[in-house]
């Protein structure tokens, strides 16, 4: 699994059935809601992308879109661990409507998501192996019920060096990501799309570069990125042996 999300949806109803129905953004309606969302940031228009693609934007870029009744940015800031924390103008915007918050990271196996109704927080569920559950507020949802049962199992398969040892939690996080992602926002990252899936690489959404003037410099973190990759060994492969084992192999 590879899939990362940070997605916001503001809507009116049901969220896949709107997004069943959207068309071309406005541009200009979109950017209006981006200054909304961001006070005091500078937001300045860039190069787009679609749902599907565009839930995991680079630092410092946002991707969204406005219609009448359903509204969506992706951003990274909105991967928090703590659904329930979510900025409070964030989710004063949701007034009378539905907020979603979807979030996971496959490489640390992280999962988070929230749902408000009219402002008022109905479900959230924060957690990962290295952490366990970090947040679970509210009553599981319908599609959260077989996991939480037991009839969902988490099946990994351990690293070379490592003893098969059981999961850290009843269930992959990300596997339950991509349910959460199919039945509140109606599409997946990642597995078998069903007929009645919204055709996320057909929904474009507009680029915004949003700066925090009070928040760390962009070039400094890309910095601090590129020394820390230069400070990793080479890369290692791995394929699956006879045992069901990964077995690491020579570079190509």
């Amino acid at each position: 699994m590879g899939a990362k999300t940070g997605l916001l949806v503001y809507a009116d109803g049901c969220v896949p059935d709107l997004l069943r129905q959207v068309g071309t953004a406005d541009r200009g309606q979109t950017s209006t809601m981006m200054r909304r969302l961001y006070p005091g940031c500078d937001v300045e228009e860039c190069e787009g992308s679609d749902l599907y693609e565009g839930v995991y934007p680079s630092d410092g870029t946002a991707y969204a879109a406005s219609w009448p009744g359903v509204e969506i940015v992706c951003d990274r800031r909105v991967m928090i661990d703590y659904p329930s924390q979510l900025p409070e103008h964030l989710v004063a915007a949701s007034s009378g409507r539905r907020l979603v918050l979807h979030a996971m990271h496959s490489v640390v196996d992280w999962l988070a998501f929230g749902v408000w109704e009219d402002g008022r927080l109905i479900r959230s569920l924060s957690l990962s192996p290295d952490h366990g559950i970090i947040e679970n507020i509210g009553e599981p949802l319908a599609f959260e019920l077989p996991y939480w049962a037991g009839h969902r199992p988490a099946d990994v398969v351990p690293w070379p060096g490592e003893e098969e040892e059981p999961y850290a939690l009843p269930f992959h996080p990300l596997e339950l990501g991509e349910d959460a992602l199919r039945a509140l926002c109606g599409f997946i990252q990642e597995g078998m799309p069903e007929p009645e899936d919204v055709d996320a690489e057909n929904i474009e959404l507009h680029g915004f570069l949003v700066r925090d003037p009070n928040g760390p410099d962009l070039a400094e973190k890309e910095a601090e990125r590129r020394q820390l990759m230069e400070a990793m060994g080479p890369p290692r492969f791995y394929t699956m042996g006879p045992d069901g084992l990964l077995i690491e192999q020579n570079s190509p």
